[in-house]
């Protein structure tokens, strides 16, 4: 299965290196490299200059002989403030002969340009999300998304979401199996917390030093299913209720009570994506009062209620035996 990445010039070097990765190791894996052939496509002569001060000697480029291609993948360039027409042409091209395709980061606006996203929904880095809509008003984008599959197009967010997008990927041409496997081995989430948000309670909580704010974030995180008020965490933690609230929001921009209820949401979608469980079990696991409060914070916090969120990204065999628990894991407080 050849997977070719298109790399522009001054490309993201973990779009390249990422996505290769994952596909490397789950071939690695399942005991044949021939599984997956990689190879880097440029856009021109010569090597290619990336972020990192690396540099990309490309297998082929676009004015090379056409080869069968099973999966293209377009990788972002930070800049992205030139678009080349014969890249253009050639993702014309060749994109309708692919069974799959997409971009990560920036290289959504390759494929934006060629004219191959109108009436899709897409997935791009934050910082580029209202240059996409006003430059491409046709385009359904979810700013919010890791990444995003509509039909044979997959986009991810940027630099390291090409990684779960490869191992999406991976998931769907080999199984879950191997794919937990593979984000096992790389020390990352096989599904992010929430699967969508870019910026989960379990991410901000990571990004803290060990500082109380972050001992403040373990202790929800471990505690999900108790009264969790800013005077029972400051108490915890040794501060008044009143300084405690200022340094949260000072350090991470969301007030506690946001942060409590981001976490019980991110806990509840993970329910719901690997247990059959019904909504009042999960409800009560992760610390809302009844569904109704659990439907409410879905509401405002994600935009779908528990209902749909299972209906979009429950896996297809859910274990019925699948412990419920509120809290983090190891990896979830390492990864």
């Amino acid at each position: 299965m050849r997977i070719v990445i298109l790399a522009p010039p001054g490309v993201q070097s973990l779009d390249i290196v990422g996505p290769a990765e994952v596909f490397w190791e789950a071939a690695r894996r399942l005991g044949d490299q021939g599984i997956y052939n990689i190879q880097i496509m440029s856009t021109g002569a010569g090597s290619i200059g990336g972020t990192g001060q690396l540099r990309f000697m490309a297998d082929r480029t676009i004015f090379d002989s056409d080869e069968p291609i099973d999966t293209l993948l377009v990788a972002g360039d930070p800049s992205f403030q030139y678009i080349d027409p014969a890249v253009i042409g050639w993702l014309q091209r060749r994109v309708p002969t692919v069974r799959r395709y997409g971009s990560i980061c920036t290289g959504v606006f390759l494929l934006a340009a060629a004219g191959l996203l109108n009436g899709r929904r897409v997935t791009t880095h934050w910082e580029c999300a209202d240059k996409l809509r006003r430059d491409f008003p046709e385009i359904e984008l979810d700013a919010d998304a890791i990444y995003l599959r509509d039909g044979p197009l997959i986009t991810a967010a940027g630099v390291t979401a090409g990684i779960d997008l490869a191992l999406a990927l991976v998931e769907e041409d080999h199984g879950r199996d191997i794919a937990m496997i593979v984000a096992r081995y790389m020390v990352v989430f096989l599904k992010r917390p929430g699967g969508q948000s870019q910026f989960s309670a379990h991410l901000v909580g990571q990004m803290s030093e060990r500082t109380v704010t972050q001992r403040a974030q373990a202790y929800i995180l471990a505690n999900l299913t108790s009264p969790l008020s800013v005077v029972r965490i400051a108490r915890e933690i040794g501060m008044s209720p009143r300084n405690f609230a200022r340094v949260f929001r000072r350090e991470f921009g969301i007030t506690p009570a946001d942060f409590v209820a981001a976490a019980r949401v991110d806990a509840a979608r993970r329910l719901l994506e690997d247990t059959p469980h019904p909504l009042q079990r999960i409800a009560s696991t992760c610390g809302f009062s009844d569904v109704n409060n659990m439907r409410r914070t879905f509401a405002r916090t994600i935009g779908v209620t528990p209902n749909e969120y299972r209906s979009r990204f429950q896996h297809s065999s859910p274990s019925p035996h699948t412990p419920i628990s509120p809290t983090l894991d190891q990896q979830s407080l390492t990864a």
